[in-house]
């Protein structure tokens, strides 16, 4: 019998438990990278301050259509940015700059996703902020690093995984080559990775009293995500290529199939997981094809093992096939988006939340994914632009060109 499910919450209630309670984040960010790697932060408990650019509006996500929620927020920029606070302030001015060094002063951490030339420039290293705190943490997310010729290049997430080699081997073989599908999936890469050094270097500030600075980039994280085909180039020279219906490189059957109305992504990554598939087809007999009987044949012959396969996944639908197959190999409906977000399992896990916005009470968001104690964590929507200013460093100087 399984355990019950835990207790449904209000996903505006503080949750009991916040890991992160107490650290402060001072964090000079805009679109994907940073935001989605800091809303974690802000998620499990951090008090992450957003220091949005005065002179431009704010961050760009909140000018970034088509779905508005009122003047200077949007669901693009929601999407990145729960449970944080937002300044307005022109670092580069004088008042700006003392602004952000009364921050600095009861931070911990101070996170940037600028471009690698201008957080010297900025004044936002560890080298002139330790001089307002010597235990502060210098975050920078960059596109292509600090201390190389690309430096002052700008770059974006889709950039990154055509020169990295991705696009090669996402698509059709007789297909050009194709970015991966979901948005920003090397933005939330890189801003998990600046996660992971941004903790670990706090809790040497902790334990130390010394601050330092931790980088990381777009263009480092997508050549990261090559996994093993990168050490298989480096070692032996060989360059995986795109597989028919995304299937593995080197295990059978790994692939989509056709079913009676629609696809189905079957993983028999194993010995035993082949054997269920046989069995739920009804088709133990193609285990004694010497064509398909170990693992290397099963490659070896894997255009030969997709023809005997679809006309049997043909049968059904997609539905029943995973009623058929009920956890006993690893397989999952090929979905659209729709169908994705309309599963009630992603109702009833509470991986959907309604967190109310001023212009939409009903803001349907996803949840975090990670859980504490078995419950989900606490959500709000980030505060209007500039809305914690005041709060938080005092008024500011009206631009002139704010009428």
């Amino acid at each position: 019998m399984s355990a019950p499910a835990p207790p449904a919450t209000n996903p505006t209630e503080d949750h009991p438990l916040k890991p992160l309670e107490g650290v402060r984040i001072v964090s000079i960010e805009q679109f994907g990278a940073a935001p989605y790697g800091s809303m974690f932060l802000a998620d499990l408990g951090a008090d992450v301050i957003k220091v949005e650019n005065a002179t431009i509006g704010g961050d760009p996500a909140r000018g970034t259509g088509p779905y508005f929620l009122g003047e200077g927020d949007s669901e693009y920029f929601q999407t990145w940015n729960l449970n944080k606070r937002s300044v307005a302030l022109d670092i580069r001015s004088p008042e700006g700059r003392a602004a952000l060094e009364s921050l600095v002063a009861g931070a911990e951490v101070v996170l940037n996703n600028l471009r690698g030339d201008l957080p010297a420039k900025l004044g936002l290293d560890h080298a002139s902020l330790s001089k307002v705190r010597p235990s502060i943490v210098c975050v920078h997310l960059s596109a292509y690093g600090r201390d190389n010729e690309r430096a002052a290049w700008p770059g974006y997430d889709y950039m990154m995984q055509a020169e990295a080699g991705l696009m090669s081997l996402c698509g059709e073989p007789d297909g050009p080559p194709t970015r991966i599908g979901a948005p920003s999936m090397i933005d939330h890469a890189t801003g998990l990775t600046a996660m992971v050094g941004l903790l670990s270097a706090l809790l040497r500030a902790r334990a130390t009293g010394e601050g330092c600075d931790v980088d990381t980039c777009l263009f480092d994280v997508a050549l990261h995500q090559l996994g093993y085909a990168a050490l298989w180039y480096l070692n032996e020279g060989y360059a995986p290529a795109r597989q028919p219906r995304s299937a593995h490189f080197s295990v059978a059957p790994v692939q989509t199939f056709p079913t009676a109305d629609g696809w189905i992504f079957v993983m028999c990554l194993t010995p035993k997981f082949w054997a269920a598939l046989l069995d739920v087809l009804g088709r133990r007999d193609l285990d004694a094809d010497p064509r398909f009987s170990t693992p290397p044949a099963r490659q070896r012959n894997r255009e030969a093992l997709a023809a005997a396969l679809d006309p049997e996944f043909r049968r059904a639908t997609t539905a029943r096939w995973m009623e058929a197959i009920a956890g006993r190999l690893p397989a999952a409906p090929v979905n659209e988006l729709g169908q994705a977000l309309d599963s009630p399992f992603l109702e009833a896990n509470g991986m959907i939340r309604r967190v109310p916005h001023p212009a939409r009470p009903d803001l349907r968001v996803l949840a975090n994914p990670i859980r504490i104690n078995g419950q989900r964590m606490s959500q709000r929507v980030c505060s209007p632009m500039g809305a914690d200013t005041d709060a938080l460093v005092g008024p500011q100087p009206k631009r002139a060109d704010a009428d």
